[in-house]
């Protein structure tokens, strides 16, 4: 979900690029980070993404289970990143928000009615996420709280 919300901000957070040949092997990649820290892959065939570092192995954007790095040798980046604790907290918030009602906005149905037992209907899900189409999005519910983060494209 991290990844997801960096993605959505236009910011990596990245302190410093350093560009190589890189080799993960194992599961691991020998970058010469800090434990805890996050930091971006970019340029791998296999293992682009956002992942946190810890002496005991790679974990997901989220921290949440161990990544499956696949093994490879890439000529490419790796981005250590400063992401804000503050950012952190409220990607916590957006994930059980994701959870509780994602499902319910990802659905494909519209309207439903049962005469006599219910009746609902959602606004048509349009081509932005930003909620413009009426329906209510991780990105629409949090816009306010992600401003500060947000740029307006990669740099």
């Amino acid at each position: 979900m991290l990844s997801r919300i960096c993605h959505y901000l236009y910011n990596r957070f990245e302190t410093e690029t350093r560009t190589g040949t890189w080799t993960v092997s194992d599961g691991t990649i020998s970058a010469d980070l800090k434990e805890g820290q996050r930091f971006w892959i970019l340029g791998s065939d296999l293992n682009d993404g956002l992942y946190t570092y810890h002496a005991t192995g790679v974990m997901d954007d989220d921290d949440l289970l161990p990544a499956q790095l696949l093994d490879e040798t890439f000529d490419g980046a790796i981005l250590p990143a400063a992401v804000p604790r503050d950012l952190l907290d409220l990607a916590g918030e957006i994930r059980d928000w994701v959870s509780s009602y994602g499902d319910r906005v990802d659905s494909p149905f519209q309207s439903e009615n049962v005469i006599g037992v219910y009746s609902y209907s959602k606004g048509a899900n349009g081509s932005g996420a930003s909620g413009s189409s009426g329906v209510t999005t991780w990105q629409s519910t949090f816009a306010t709280r992600l401003a500060p983060w947000k740029r307006t494209g990669w740099l």
